[in-house]
């Protein structure tokens, strides 16, 4: 794996040979002769190790490493030194050096330093990355729809063809194609995620091959993109189909050739990455009005796997509620909150415009408001019906800010219904300082005490 690498020694014979040893080894290495530089281009730039000599003129290696870590720099940092004693090292630990290496240093030391480092941060990052995914990029389904789908998914997941998933949006894209990688050879590597409609089209051809510093205003340092953050592993582009025409020519370019070029780099990179796309568009209408090219078109449409939406899979609507209702309160730390199988039957007979993603925001929204540990029929239907209290409707007309604060308002008095006026409890929930509680209400013009006296009465 390619590492990027700053070298901080004040002498250059040392800089020279560290510098062209890690090159030859196919690493990138930035050189730097004073702990100052250091700290600066460590803010900056990004590393995936620092290589520190201790004894240097001015501040040392160990001021260096205290240095990083006061600035927030969490980089991992070996010491390296001629003049090594134990006390040293143990400083140097306790300030929380990755290793300590004694000068003069064998290449194949430095090398396998830097490959035992990087796997201990893969296995950091893949650890934080399952506690971060633990329930919440689950695939529930029971019927028939998804059946079929997930029968395609386990066939081509283990294959490097390019797949197209096609839907709705709310619909799931990313879970199937993120159970595409998991199911993958490349599942120990990084699932790297990208929506081409939400980045602004003048940043995107950053985003996805990253930059050099100084290499266009405001380039403060280098970036990786996000073709290099998936090394090895998946790339999942989603909405596709609104990638800009430009952009299209480069992505093209980058599937055809399998390298990318950093904007201000004149040097390519060779790739290993698997790309994903997803798109609620029909690309095949877009590529006859000339909106998307044809031959990118044919790159990426290779295998199309359409996902239903939720209307046309309502029996899978009572699995995901549970799940969704699982989710809410292990993240609010509440007691389980169930719904009657009425106000199951309920929400199956909604057509869910927001699919999946809607499904989860209701249930969420209901466990608030459920004047109990259960969600019943009149709740959900209070919610669903037009116009009536608790729908969108209520939250009233005009300017989407007036809209918010009448939901801000309806949560909140929801929340402190829940915990019986427990101000505490109800920050809590809602993520809040109590101080902060107190003050959203008092902006809302809602009056605790008159609320807590209308309840008990």
């Amino acid at each position: 794996m390619k590492a990027s690498l700053l070298i901080v020694d004040d002498e250059a014979n040392t800089l020279a040979t560290l510098s062209r040893a890690f090159r030859l080894a196919g690493h990138e290495a930035t050189v730097c002769d004073n702990a100052a530089k250091a700290v600066e281009l460590a803010k900056t730039e990004h590393f995936d190790m620092i290589f520190s000599d201790v004894v240097m003129p001015g501040r040392d290696g160990l001021s260096l490493l205290e240095d990083l870590r006061t600035q927030g720099v969490t980089t991992p940092v070996v010491m390296m030194s001629g003049q090594a004693h134990i006390e040293m090292a143990v400083r140097a630990t306790k300030l929380g050096a990755l290793d300590f290496l004694e000068k003069p240093i064998s290449t194949d030391k430095l090398l396998l330093t830097v490959e035992n480092a990087l796997k201990l941060q893969r296995l950091e990052s893949e650890n934080r990355q399952l506690r971060q995914r633990l329930g919440k990029h689950e695939i529930v389904w029971t019927g028939e729809a998804m059946k079929k789908v997930m029968a395609h998914v386990d066939r081509v997941a283990a294959s490097e063809t390019r797949v197209c998933i096609l839907g709705e949006t709310g619909a799931g894209k990313e879970l199937v194609a993120r159970t595409l990688h998991e199911k993958s050879p490349r599942a120990s590597s990084p699932f790297i995620a990208l929506n081409c409609a939400a980045v602004p089209s003048e940043l995107i051809e950053s985003e996805l091959f990253g930059h050099e510093k100084g290499s266009f205003t405001g380039a403060a340092g280098r970036h990786i993109g996000k073709f290099e953050q998936a090394e090895h592993g998946t790339l999942f582009l989603d909405e596709i189909g609104d990638m800009p025409l430009p952009m299209q020519a480069k992505l093209l370019r980058v599937l055809e050739e399998g390298e990318v070029e950093r904007i201000g780099s004149a040097k390519p990179v060779s790739i290993d990455v698997r790309v994903i796309v997803a798109t609620h568009r029909n690309l095949e209408a877009l590529v006859r009005d000339g909106k998307f090219r044809q031959d990118l078109f044919h790159r990426v449409f290779v295998f199309p796997l359409s996902l239903p939406p939720l209307r046309e899979r309502r029996d899978d609507i009572p699995a995901l509620i549970t799940h969704f209702a699982a989710q809410v309160c292990a993240q609010n730390n509440w007691k389980p909150v169930s719904f009657t199988p009425q106000a199951v039957e309920a929400l199956q007979e909604y057509s869910w415009p927001g699919n999946v993603r809607e499904l989860r925001n209701m249930v969420e929204r209901l466990m608030l408001l459920a004047p109990a540990d259960e969600v019943d029929a009149p709740t959900v239907r209070s919610v669903l019906a037009p116009g009536a209290e608790g729908s969108t409707a209520s939250l009233g007309s005009g300017p989407l800010a007036d809209r918010v604060v009448n939901f801000e308002r309806e949560v909140i008095l929801a929340e402190l219904k829940r915990s019986n006026f427990h101000m505490t409890n109800t920050a809590k929930a809602l993520g809040l300082e109590r101080s902060h509680l107190y003050k959203k209400a008092e902006q809302l013009g809602i009056d605790i005490r008159k609320q807590r006296r209308e309840e008990e009465s």
